[in-house]
């Protein structure tokens, strides 16, 4: 990879696996080199997959397969901007019928472990609205829901 900063995600032993499915479901994002190790490691072999390069909705990512002893958390996370409910779906669905957990406010989590914000556009803009009981009643739904129904929060903008 050419780029000065580049997110590196700690997997074990599945990081050529999910880089795949970002590259699948995600604009913008490829799986771009599969590296093997030259030797043996802790967690591993010579000739196993050691690291991925890909790209992630344009951002660049290494995949580091380096065993089960880190794992992801919510500390860490992507936040997707979608410019409607079809677009939210897409990827809502895609990452959570793919093994993934649902989870509030927008959240889910890959099978992996990684973290997702799917946010639609209508959101952000919810929450600086000038009308700031507006703001509220976008944020108050927000709360209540898994994935964002972006119907219900310009119904909340609206009173």
């Amino acid at each position: 990879m050419t780029a000065k900063n580049t997110i590196c995600l700690w997997f074990d032993q599945n990081a050529e696996e999910a880089a795949r499915f970002y590259a699948a479901t995600f604009p913008d994002s490829k799986l771009i080199a599969v590296h093997q190790a030259p030797g043996d490691y802790p967690s591993g072999k010579a000739g196993d997959v050691i690291t991925v390069e890909f790209q992630v909705m344009g951002i660049p990512c290494v995949g580091l397969n380096g065993g089960p002893t880190f794992k992801h958390n919510e500390a860490f996370s992507f936040q997707v901007s979608t410019e409607d409910q079809a677009e939210t779906d897409r990827l809502w669905n895609a990452i959570v019928d793919n093994g993934g957990e649902a989870n509030v406010c927008g959240w889910c989590k890959d099978r992996w472990g990684i973290s997702w914000q799917i946010t639609p556009r209508v959101l952000i803009e919810a929450f600086t609205h000038p009308d700031k009981a507006a703001a509220k009643r976008a944020f108050d739904a927000m709360l209540n829901m898994g994935k964002i129904d972006v119907a219900a929060i310009e119904a909340a903008l609206r009173g």
